[in-house]
């Protein structure tokens, strides 16, 4: 592939005027091809303006970049392949301020996860939350705060300018007994990654930067309480490199209310697909279901960590997601080699069963209790 002539022809796209530019994703085939277009791209961008908003995403060879024509494939002879960079958004049903659920909440207490933090709370478990950022000052939350990055501002902490990622935190982390509240596995090491904005907005190339992170920085578990309803063929090709790189990939399914249909990325089946259930162990009517979800985890009424110091009350797949990536932190702390095939079929043979008559007889709830046990086997 002549890659200078491809260059060209970008700078020629991103620059063409009366055209509506769409953020496309860019794909090599050929990872010569991509190198080399990075070389090239690299010496020229700082002299080339337009040739700064060209994003970089290695994991899959691929950039994204704001063009007005979505087939350069027919120019460049099949050597790349393209899609629309998708807006894809946080799984949120309610929301309203609360007062702090002091001590155990119900979901963590509900998964049976105080039974196991005699023999493990999380140590050294490092879990990617690709999130709306976290919000630093939170005192339940600094202990168990890492490195992370901004995806929308590199220069910046990933500090949360919406809630939803400093209540996904507090779900899974939470580590302040005295005053506030305790998380699933309150020693596992959040690491904030920002890729959404204030509106609870990204796009799927944000999501693959973060994943490519992730991925860089060897986090054991990715959660992703996020969806959309159209396949993206870049976005599996990042989540089956991470899995194959042995991170385990837990994504929320989506708040429709859907018996057939759940959400990307949870509907791919390298991660572990997860539905929200309430406080009687039913299915909370909010939540997608069927045969596409790996587990279902308390959703409804669920307080967590807010800005601002403070607590809100949501519901959400999003909220389930974040206390199973919690319960597979204490399992991978006291099994640290299981590989995300081994972790879900721990996860399938030690649910409890749902409470209701259309409720689904293969997936269940989460049980840690029964998971830890399941696993010593």
């Amino acid at each position: 592939m002549d890659t200078t002539a491809f260059l060209r022809w970008l700078q020629g796209m991103m620059t063409e005027k009366n055209a509506s530019h769409k953020k496309r994703i860019i794909r090599f085939q050929n990872s010569q091809d991509f190198r080399r277009f990075v070389h090239e791209w690299s010496e020229m961008k700082a002299s080339v303006s337009s040739l700064q908003s060209v994003r970089q995403m290695g994991i899959i060879q691929a950039i994204s970049c704001p063009i007005p024509d979505d087939q350069p494939h027919r120019r460049f002879d099949g050597r790349v392949w393209v899609e629309n960079d998708k807006r894809i958004r946080i799984h949120t049903a309610t929301q309203r301020a609360s007062a702090p659920d002091k001590g155990i909440p119900w979901g963590v207490s509900h998964i049976k996860a105080p039974q196991a933090w005699s023999t493990t709370t999380g140590h050294k478990i490092k879990i990617g939350v690709v999130d709306t950022g976290v919000d630093f000052s939170h005192p339940d939350l600094r202990q168990s705060l890492a490195r992370g990055i901004n995806l929308l501002n590199r220069s910046l902490l990933p500090h949360d300018d919406n809630g939803h990622g400093t209540h996904i935190a507090g779900t899974i982390a939470a580590a302040n007994q005295l005053q506030g509240m305790i998380g699933v596995a309150p020693r596992s090491s959040i690491h904030p990654i920002k890729a959404f904005d204030h509106n609870g907005s990204a796009y799927v190339s944000d999501i693959i930067l973060a994943i490519e992170w992730c991925v860089r920085n060897r986090m054991n578990i990715i959660n992703m309480s996020f969806g959309m309803k159209t396949r993206s063929k870049a976005l599996l090709s990042a989540v089956t490199n991470a899995t194959n790189a042995g991170i385990i990939i837990v994504a929320s399914s989506g708040n429709d209310g859907k018996r057939r249909a759940i959400d990307y990325p949870a509907r791919y089946p390298q991660t572990i697909s997860v539905g929200a259930t309430n406080r009687l162990r039913r299915i909370a009517p909010f939540s997608n279901r069927g045969i596409y979800i790996d587990i279902y985890a308390p959703g409804d009424k669920i307080t967590s960590a807010w800005l601002k110091g403070k607590y809100h009350e949501m519901s959400g797949t999003s909220m389930a997601t974040s206390h199973v990536s919690g319960a597979v932190a204490l399992l991978l702390a006291k099994q640290p080699d299981l590989s995300p095939n081994e972790v879900k079929a721990i996860l399938r043979r030690s649910m409890q069963p749902l409470k209701g008559k259309r409720s689904p007889r293969v997936t269940g709830e989460i049980d840690i209790a029964k998971m830890l046990q399941a696993s010593d086997r």
